[in-house]
């Protein structure tokens, strides 16, 4: 099993937490890990761009000239797409570019990530994190006992307090989540975690 150290609020020591070695302890599969992020990066894709075609675009109701008898090629709208201002032929449409991966690909790539972190001593683990009021600074002080200077995923239990969450979240460097949330993109992008024991609870719960 796992141990990591579980620290008070305050910075002090509390004790040790055994992790669950399914979870946290795997060997990281580093190709499903690539596919799951390009999942989800590919999500993030707006697809709004859009072009009009021939049939959109404004005016050209009208055969420019005579089929016959010109000398020029025969035409029939100036909205045509050879034509300066007509239509553009197989253009960008707006489509959403997310695809889904299957529930244990998403999963092995989670424990992956996370069993990543537990090896390089990038996850901090605190019993609670409890605040009586929206307070930024509060929590500032709470990254500095911690000594967590770096980009910060602070994952909250699911129903954790909404207080705690509030005073991270206009922290520049630290991103918030819950347990239920926390995606695989959300842990690669940031140094270190910072975890409640209730939130580690929840995501040996679902992932064991």
């Amino acid at each position: 099993m796992t141990n990591v150290s579980l620290f008070k609020q305050d910075g002090s020591q509390a004790g040790d937490i055994t992790l669950n070695d399914a979870v946290f302890g795997i060997e990281p599969n580093e190709s499903v890990v690539f596919d799951v992020i390009l999942s989800q990066r590919a999500s993030l894709r707006q697809g709004t761009h859009a072009v009009k075609n021939r049939s959109a675009v404004r005016g050209g109701g009208k055969k420019p000239w005579r089929q016959k008898g010109t000398g020029r090629a025969r035409q029939g709208s100036i909205r045509s797409p050879q034509w300066r201002g007509g239509g553009v032929v197989f253009g960008p449409t707006p489509r959403s570019y997310g695809y889904k991966l299957p529930q244990k690909v998403r999963q092995l790539a989670l424990k992956s990530v996370y069993s990543e972190k537990v090896a390089e001593n990038k996850l901090v683990a605190v019993d609670a994190l409890n605040f009586d009021a929206p307070k930024t600074a509060e929590f500032v002080k709470v990254l500095e006992a911690l000594a967590i200077e770096r980009k910060v995923l602070v994952i909250f239990e699911n129903e954790g307090n909404k207080f705690a969450e509030l005073s991270a979240r206009n922290i520049p460097n630290v991103q918030v989540t819950t347990a239920n949330s926390a995606s695989v993109l959300d842990i690669v992008n940031n140094d270190k975690i910072l975890v409640t024991q209730a939130a580690l609870s929840q995501i040996e719960e679902v992932l064991a």
